[in-house]
């Protein structure tokens, strides 16, 4: 089994070694590495409070799933890192206008430290029926 990847044109280039999101064939999965509040015109941190960061966030997995012909509606499994756990209710807040009942299983844990100094990071597993394009 050979891994497939997606590289999304609109969202922020990966500060690592790593795809925006992976697939195999057959997998039924497609994983979405996770994703900073970093603007994908300026390749810089947005400025702004923990919503506008998260908005910028679900901005940037959004462009991945597009980039896999996939939608919010298609996530089954979130993560998300916190540095801190004052700001999970405005997390909430955002994560409600990007998803619809019946929602996918989540977790939030609070991290040390993110890279680039963000205040929150989020990750993502949506189906895959079918392999990228």
């Amino acid at each position: 089994m050979s891994r497939r990847t997606i590289d999304a044109a609109n969202a922020p280039d990966a500060i690592g070694p790593y795809s925006h999101a992976a697939t195999a064939p057959g997998a039924g999965l497609l994983y979405l590495s996770g994703q900073t509040p970093i603007d994908p015109r300026t390749g810089q941190l947005v400025d702004g409070d923990i919503k506008k960061q998260t908005r910028q966030v679900f901005a940037n997995l959004e462009a991945v799933l597009t980039a896999a012909h996939r939608t919010p509606a298609d996530v089954i499994k979130v993560n998300v890192y916190l540095i801190s756990m004052a700001d999970f209710a405005a997390v909430n807040d955002i994560y409600a206008e990007v998803f619809e009942s019946p929602y996918p299983a989540r977790t939030t844990v609070a991290v040390a430290e993110l890279p680039r100094g963000a205040r929150v990071e989020i990750e993502a597993i949506a189906a895959q029926d079918q392999a990228p394009q």
